[in-house]
């Protein structure tokens, strides 16, 4: 026996190691990327059937592991296509790794804390009037796609302008406003729904909107209801409720100056390099 280890010692070398270590990174990241998603439960399926299909094989079961393994084969193309809003994420969320991304000069403090006070300001007169507003933080993936289904502004950030925007019967209050680092982008934006079927049933289109371009993309959506006046977020597909005006503000900062992604809501600076600022996450 202790021939057999020293044989099996002498025959792993450093490069095993790295292998092994590399392997369970990358399932511990994929296992952290599905948590709490519509593909964990297909990961819970799949790992059914293929236990499935190998009790089928041991017990000579020919037919059903047959059926299975085929399945398995075409069944994947099928998953691709089911899931590529997944997938698409995924990669996204690859790329903008720290490990493709180059050193980044710290956003101005100054003009992070105007940022967070003006966007603050405005969406306290929205809560106050009861006044609908959806408004979407653009971070690492562009919303240039989003952005051109409405009028494109590129205009300086204002209380007054977010007001013009979403005052009801405005030409622009119908939709979203992104705003990309100092600049209002874009507003009457047309954004992608939600999949998630256990929202509350009182949450409108507004939410479901905001809630919706978070889990194709990295941004951070505001949401203010017209009928309570209560402020909401979303992020990464997550709704938060209730917040009030000094919360929401210490959000925007983080979003813009904090050191570390925060866990929960996992959100970054963003100076849009397009707008002549630098960028910091």
């Amino acid at each position: 026996m202790r021939e057999v280890f020293e044989n099996l010692a002498a025959q792993i070398s450093p490069t095993d190691f790295i292998d092994v270590a590399i392997i369970a990174i990358i399932i511990y990241q994929v296992l952290r990327f599905i948590r709490e998603t519509r593909a964990e439960q297909l990961v819970k399926g799949l790992l059914i059937l293929i236990i499935v299909m190998i009790v089928a094989g041991v017990v000579h079961l020919y037919a059903l592991n047959w059926l299975l393994r085929n399945f398995m084969q075409f069944g994947i193309i099928a998953l691709v296509i089911v899931f590529q809003p997944e997938l698409r994420r995924a990669l996204e969320y690859l790329g903008r790794s720290s490990w493709f991304r180059g050193k980044l000069q710290s956003a101005d403090k100054e003009k992070a804390k105007n940022v967070a006070a003006v966007i603050t300001k405005a969406v306290d007169f929205f809560s106050t009037n009861h006044v609908g507003a959806l408004i979407i933080i653009e971070r690492n993936v562009t919303l240039n796609d989003f952005a051109e289904t409405g009028v494109i502004l590129n205009s300086d950030l204002a209380p007054e302008i977010f007001e013009n925007v979403f005052f009801n019967g405005a030409p622009l209050h119908d939709g979203a406003a992104i705003v990309s680092g100092e600049k209002l982008r874009a507003a009457a934006c047309v954004l992608p729904l939600t999949r998630n079927k256990d929202l509350p049933l009182e949450l409108g289109m507004r939410h479901r909107a905001g809630i919706g371009v978070t889990e194709v993309s990295d941004a951070y959506a505001i949401m203010v209801s017209e009928e309570t006046g209560v402020i909401s977020t979303a992020h990464d597909g997550k709704l938060t409720r209730f917040l009030d005006v000094k919360a929401l503000e210490k959000l925007l900062l983080d979003i813009y100056l904090s050191e570390k992604e925060p866990v929960r809501h996992g959100i970054l600076r963003a100076f849009e390099k397009g707008n002549g600022d630098a960028q910091k996450q």
